[in-house]
């Protein structure tokens, strides 16, 4: 269609871009670049996600490219995932619900928003306005996923920094995109339109969910409600469990070596749960160090023998008991792992001058004789229950937590084991086990 005098409505003569076109369609495609590379990173971290709810172990992308840097091991992209703040709905979802998922619908959303306007070759002002406010959601993600990512999980996630760079660009074009349009304003109510492109994002959001809980892998329901394996007897004559901040529920164990980076990211995860209160915890100390653990032939973690002895000592060996100072040297270990762990495998003695220099409590104890024969009952307990030689470990009552529990499908796992369901297959499993 074109006017009387020839000219295309949305362009100049001969088909050239009027001028407030120009100065919007350049911003837009900066937009519409963005979006597809917030796109590319959220696919790449949904599908490490997904790839791990087979609860088996897999590598974990973790590049400023995507797709590039896939790694087995610890890295940041894998603490990150593994922290409570990567899914939503975990209790009620194995695995919850990604929250790189919602990133992937919401910057496809952009996307379709973006290239709509680039390809009309204009766009009105109440458009442009939709748009900075829709980039404006990814954009506050970022800080407070960024703030997360340091403060609380401690460590950063390359793809994720590139989803936080890909909702700084949308942003930044959509902002330029809507000051630069000169397009006249729009008169007519605007509370229709912006709801309408609202729930077009929400339906983004919705079909991408929906589609991830129909399709995705499910837990095994038999080992989610009464666990792998039972305890011979959850018993402690030797009074070697140290109670864990908790609540005053269902009696719990959690094998643990202080300096183990698996066991820090565990307590983590099930501190930063609701479902934590819900148990009464404690603690088996099971280093993973040949200096006193003789289950092990190398020293997986070097040092955790003296910070264990530490614990134990800063607790009380006698009749008083000081929980609290053996969780602090606990939290202390938990924060300073690495480096007390670099630093025995060099000088065991220089890593126990430390400890007792932090906390000076624990002189004329650690290292003693009587320190020592606690540790080995500890492990004797370990031996006793036929405990596999691996931390971080859970026993709600006295049933086993999955080892593949622990990590992503925790909250999932120990809400069922936790309920009217769980309580009764516990139960029978443990009446079973105990049939000759």
């Amino acid at each position: 269609m074109q006017t009387p005098d020839g000219v295309h409505p949305l362009n100049g003569a001969l088909g050239t871009p009027e001028p407030e076109a120009r100065a919007t369609r350049w911003p837009l495609i900066v937009v519409l670049g963005g979006a597809l590379l917030g796109c590319v990173f959220a696919a790449v971290s949904t599908s490490d996600f997904i790839a791990h709810l087979d609860r088996q172990v897999h590598s974990i992308h973790c590049s400023f490219i995507p797709g590039a840097g896939k790694e087995l091991g610890e890295s940041g992209c894998k603490a990150v995932m593994m922290s409570p703040y990567s899914s939503f709905f975990r209790e009620s979802l194995w695995g919850g619900l990604p929250v790189s998922l919602w990133a992937l619908a919401t910057f496809a959303f952009l996307l379709y928003r973006a290239g709509l306007l680039v390809l009309r070759g204009k766009a009105s002002r109440a458009e442009t306005s939709f748009l900075l406010a829709a980039t404006a959601l990814p954009l506050l993600m970022t800080f407070i996923y960024g703030y997360l990512s340091v403060a609380k999980v401690g460590d950063t996630c390359k793809v994720c920094v590139g989803i936080y760079a890909s909702s700084m660009v949308v942003f930044m074009g959509a902002l330029v995109a809507h000051q630069k349009n000169t397009a006249p304003h729009d008169f007519t109510p605007l509370g229709s339109k912006f709801a309408l492109w609202f729930f077009e994002g929400v339906a983004f959001v919705a079909l991408l969910s929906i589609t991830y809980v129909l399709f995705t892998p499910s837990p095994n329901a038999k080992t989610a409600l009464a666990g792998c394996g039972t305890l011979v007897s959850g018993e402690d004559p030797n009074e070697v469990m140290i109670p864990l901040p908790s609540g005053d529920g269902e009696p719990a164990i959690e094998v643990l070596d202080p300096l183990c980076p698996a066991c820090k990211a565990f307590d983590e995860r099930l501190g930063s749960s609701s479902l934590r209160k819900r148990l009464e915890l404690k603690a088996v100390l099971f280093p993973l160090d040949p200096t006193c653990n003789w289950m092990v032939t190398e020293a997986l973690h070097p040092g955790a023998c003296a910070v264990s002895e530490a614990m134990l000592c800063a607790g009380g060996l006698g009749a008083s008991k000081d929980q609290k100072a053996a969780h602090e040297v606990l939290t202390w270990a938990f924060k300073n792992q690495e480096k007390l762990r670099e630093l025995a495998a060099k000088d065991d003695a220089a890593v126990r001058a430390k400890i007792e220099a932090t906390f000076p409590k624990v002189k004329g104890c650690l290292g003693g004789a009587q320190v020592k024969s606690k540790l080995t009952k500890s492990l004797r307990w370990a031996v006793a229950n036929a405990i596999p030689v691996l931390t971080p470990q859970l026993f709600v009552g006295t049933a086993r937590m999955c080892d593949e529990d622990t990590d992503l499908g925790l909250e999932f796992t120990l809400s069922n084991m936790l309920s009217k369901q769980g309580k009764l297959a516990r139960s029978q499993k443990k009446q079973g086990a105990q049939k000759p």
